[in-house]
């Protein structure tokens, strides 16, 4: 079993309390539903940048979780419930390594 960390991309913010309460709560159910696999619930981020060798910067990432799986397409296979692709994002599933 290894940790697997859910990038995630894009997505729309929710505008009135409604939709905020509505959102979260949705958070809240799928992180329910995957139970014990959460390893980190993670947070969203604030801003943020991306420095490039050549000078360039941008970042498109919005936050990130930490799930343990089986492999990598059991984890995928957590992401695809994932609120933020109701709202136009992605999820970007990475294996991590333990090298410590």
């Amino acid at each position: 079993m290894g940790n697997y960390l859910f990038a995630y991309r894009g997505g729309q913010m929710a505008e009135t309390d409604e939709e905020r309460q509505a959102v979260m709560a949705a958070w809240g159910a799928w992180f329910g539903g995957l139970g014990d696999a959460v390893v980190d619930m993670g947070n969203p981020f604030a801003g943020s940048t991306s420095v490039g060798g050549n000078g360039s910067a941008g970042s498109g990432l919005t936050g990130y979780s930490v799930v343990k799986s089986d492999s990598l397409d059991g984890a995928a296979e957590l992401a695809k419930g994932c609120p933020v692709l109701s709202g136009g994002g992605s999820v970007d599933v990475y294996e991590t390594i333990t090298v410590m």
